[in-house]
């Protein structure tokens, strides 16, 4: 028999062979990082150099090339940045770029569990808790335990969860967690212990999984069956992940094997804006990337469209201080600006007169109040300022806030979703029925008893443990569980039909319920864009919608308000004019870094990712005099501007107008008469 092999078509790879004009799109560098073809790749995109228009670039070419979608992974930080990604990929190629799987990592492990957990004895039906749930379970193990006396030193459940999360996160003992950053409760190690396998046990046993177990499952899933992890890295031809400084040591270890049979990764971040330790995160895995990677190509991106240069000397000053770092310059080649200032003020409150006055000024100017921003290291920073800002009534808002799914009101009503979905889930069945009067924890967790082990768990008027003084609620609560049962009703009848149920529950415990009921009206609309409760459940435990009506009134404003934000809410923000407050030693740094230098580096990156927030004009500000609860101490600024050279910045001094009466008793000639 004649055999015809038949050629595999070469890739487009030259620009000019592209209907997208790339050469004319992109700077050099940029260029560089889309049209890099195959290994591992790591692109140092320092602040405002591009980075998402790069990834959408680099999407969009390798489509354009003749890659199927569906064998490119872009793995971001939050669902919205993928969805934007390939819709903005969409708009320059066309819908090919939509098939691109893309979404945060725990999404996409959320999506492999679903089709794989049976290989690792849990149902492919498992349920996901969300951080509040997981605070619940440690407080039911806590209890169970008898570990929840205030009068024994022991943690709190919030203290405990994170022990177990960085454990977890870092790949470390427990017990070296507690010793490391816990002494305090080193004599409760052990307790703490029982407390970590009660809470493993009990997400086995009630078939749930919290956003740690996703990655933990998939990387074992894919260490242990050799025959998957070739499955799902052979889709995998090119492997993109964004925000790698961000990763901790569970994403890093699912980067290498999502790539590991065709070894087409690109990692994307910037070393110099790792600032989320607190949350796991492990800046060593963007350091180490060129190690574990073997020929690794580093692009360095380094033009920056967002700043002036005096900004950006700045910035560039800061990061000369950092020991652990990869060497960039950032340049610009926008027109020069005024120099940084750095404000010395004399107390707190004449910090606030200062940012208020020139805010003031500003708006005279036609600058509007949303293109300026005053960041600062945590919410309290900014109490001072506040006051000054309403006593001027100049609108503001502060980022931050109660996510939507974990106000108590919505997840009264997730909880019934849960119990639908899976009827083994403790504590959405705790929160269902304590919800009826008289029933209590005790009773609670008997009847979740008489749950377990029944034919119907629906069927609640048949547990022997119901008293007669709830029974008739309990046959309401039995009656709109069953109705959902092999029923045709749609997602958004079934929420509809909850909230009704829970109406009455609503009006009785919360005096502001007219709010909570909008909120469930809206949970009503939201609820039309799922083809499946389980698919809620995923969906709002993976990316939960922000604000509630309860946590955000409605502000009617002539002009959008001014931006108060954290320095970790504003990473990847740009306002015009920033003021950086409170730039104190023991503040940045924190008073608990000085002593490590990798934190005290975390700490001067911090101060980084603040200053290159701002376009055109930057304010350092502190107080000479600054208050705590044991009455007013004097100040040291930030040992990181200290260090700065003196042509970086401008130091500004604060006086006092002087009145006509002031300034005739300060004239020399007068005093002399």
């Amino acid at each position: 028999m004649k055999k015809f092999v038949l050629k595999k078509e070469e890739l487009k790879l030259r620009p000019e062979e592209f209907s997208i004009p790339y050469s004319e799109l992109l700077n050099e560098k940029q260029l560089s990082a889309v049209f890099f073809d195959k290994g591992p790749a790591l692109i140092i995109a320092g602040a405002g150099t591009g980075k998402t228009r790069t990834l959408v670039y680099r999407v969009a070419r390798l489509v354009e090339s003749g890659i199927d979608p569906s064998n490119i992974l872009l793995l971001t930080f939050t669902r919205h940045s993928a969805k934007e990604m390939l819709n903005r990929a969409s708009n320059i190629l066309d819908d090919r770029c939509k098939r691109v799987k893309g979404g945060t990592f725990h999404f996409y492990c959320s999506q492999i569990l679903h089709r794989y957990a049976e290989r690792i004895g849990y149902p492919n039906n498992f349920t996901i808790i969300d951080s509040a749930d997981a605070l619940e379970v440690i407080q039911f193990i806590r209890t169970k335990l008898n570990l929840h006396k205030k009068n024994k030193r022991f943690p709190n459940k919030n203290t405990l969860l994170k022990i177990i999360s960085t454990a977890v996160n870092k790949h470390l003992d427990l017990r070296v967690v507690v010793m490391d950053q816990y002494p305090q409760f080193a004599e409760a190690i052990d307790k703490i212990e029982d407390v970590a396998v009660g809470y493993s046990e009990y997400k086995e046993k009630n078939f749930v999984m919290d956003f740690d177990d996703l990655l933990i499952k998939t990387t074992q899933l894919l260490e242990q069956h050799e025959d998957i992890r070739i499955k799902i890295a052979s889709d995998h031809k090119f492997v993109m992940v964004d925000e790698y400084q961000d990763t901790n040591q569970l994403q890093a270890d699912l980067t290498k094997l999502f790539s590991s049979v065709h070894k087409n990764v690109m990692a994307v971040g910037d070393d110099a804006q790792s600032i989320y330790s607190f949350r796991g995160a492990d800046h060593q895995n963007i350091m180490e990337f060129p190690d574990i990677f073997d020929n690794t190509t580093i692009i360095k991106l380094e033009e920056n469209y967002r700043s002036t240069p005096q900004v950006l000397n700045a910035a560039n000053n800061l990061l000369k201080q950092a020991s652990f770092k990869f060497d960039k310059e950032l340049y610009s080649k926008k027109e020069d600006s005024d120099l940084p200032a750095l404000v010395q003020a004399p107390s707190e409150h004449d910090q606030s007169r200062f940012i208020s006055q020139v805010i003031l000024h500003l708006r005279e100017q036609d600058i509007d109040l949303n293109e300026i921003a005053v960041l600062f290291r945590s919410g309290r920073d900014s109490y001072d300022l506040e006051v000054e800002l309403n006593r001027k009534n100049i609108p503001f808002v502060k980022f931050g806030g109660q996510k939507f799914t974990e106000a108590a009101h919505i997840k009264d009503v997730l909880a019934h979703v849960r119990v639908i979905v899976n009827p083994m889930d403790t504590i959405a069945w705790n929160r269902v029925l304590m919800l009826i009067d008289g029933i209590g924890p005790k009773t609670a967790q008997d009847l979740f008893e008489w749950i377990r082990l029944a034919k119907n768990p629906y069927d609640l008027g048949m547990a022997d443990t119901v008293s007669k003084s709830y029974l008739k609620q309990m046959e309401k609560l039995s009656k709109l569980l069953q109705s959902f049962k092999n029923s045709e009703y749609s997602v958004s009848e079934v929420i509809e039909n909850i909230v009704e149920y829970y109406r009455v529950f609503c009006e009785k415990r919360y005096d502001d319920y007219p709010k909570r009921l909008k909120d469930l009206e809206a949970f009503v609309n939201i609820s039309t864009g799922f083809s499946s409760l389980s698919k809620m459940l995923e969906e709002l435990a993976l990316d939960p919608i922000s604000a509630t009506a309860v946590d955000t009134e409605e502000k009617v404003h002539e002009e959008a308000p001014l931006v108060l934000s954290t320095i970790h809410s504003a990473k990847g923000l740009e306002w015009k004019h920033v003021f950086i407050i409170q730039c104190l030693d023991g503040i940045i740094p924190s008073a608990y870094s000085v002593e490590d230098d990798e934190k005290l580096d975390e700490e001067l990156r911090l101060l980084y990712v603040a200053t290159t927030r701002a376009e055109e004009m930057l304010y350092y500000t502190y107080p000479m005099l600054a208050q705590s609860a044991y009455g007013d101490y004097f100040t040291n600024p930030s040992r990181f501007l200290k260090e700065l050279e003196k042509d970086t910045i401008e130091e500004w001094q604060l006086e006092e107008e002087k009145t006509p009466e002031l300034a005739e008793l300060s004239d020399p000639k007068k005093l002399n008469n």
